[in-house]
């Protein structure tokens, strides 16, 4: 049986544990995964592109099927460059399924050869958030339970800590 690529995008700022346990997963399902880190000029994200795009390299490095990259503009748009066939997201509450459909719906409309999967976080993963590891490390707390090694360590230098 045939496994399509699939693209898994964020900001991804920072990763974090969650984020890596949704990319081993995904990466067990399909042949091949992208990471995509979304490039908004609009936001003013704490870890620049080519931060995120290092960390994300080193946390990832022992998965084989997995590779990292980004785009601007629209996903569905990247993903027809790519030739992925699938967009995974992961779902932490209810609130995030009903912006996360919204989203998949969207795109299946512009772009029905693509489907969206939604995998469900780990019920430990299940409250982490990128702004509420940002936030913790802001103020010296240990994230080393809600980010991967080189992630905590990466914060702990942003905030001279």
């Amino acid at each position: 049986m045939e496994h399509p690529i699939a693209v898994y995008a964020g900001s991804f700022d920072p990763p974090t544990l969650g984020h890596l346990d949704l990319m081993e997963r995904a990466a067990k399902l399909f042949d091949r995964v992208i990471i995509a880190i979304g490039r908004h000029p609009t936001r003013n994200p704490l870890f620049s592109f080519d931060e995120r795009l290092a960390l994300l390299a080193e946390v990832t490095k022992g998965i084989p099927n997995l590779t990292v990259d980004s785009f601007d503009g629209l996903l569905f748009q990247y993903c027809e460059k790519v030739g992925a066939r699938v967009i995974v997201r992961g779902l932490r509450a209810a609130t995030d399924f009903e912006y996360e459909l919204q989203i998949a719906h969207a795109n299946a409309d512009m772009a029905p050869h693509i489907d969206t999967v939604f995998l469900p976080t780990r019920t430990n993963y299940g409250f982490v958030s990128a702004s509420l590891v940002r936030e913790i490390a802001s103020h010296g707390g240990d994230v080393s339970h809600y980010a991967p090694p080189a992630v905590s360590e990466a914060l702990r230098k942003k905030f001279g800590r």
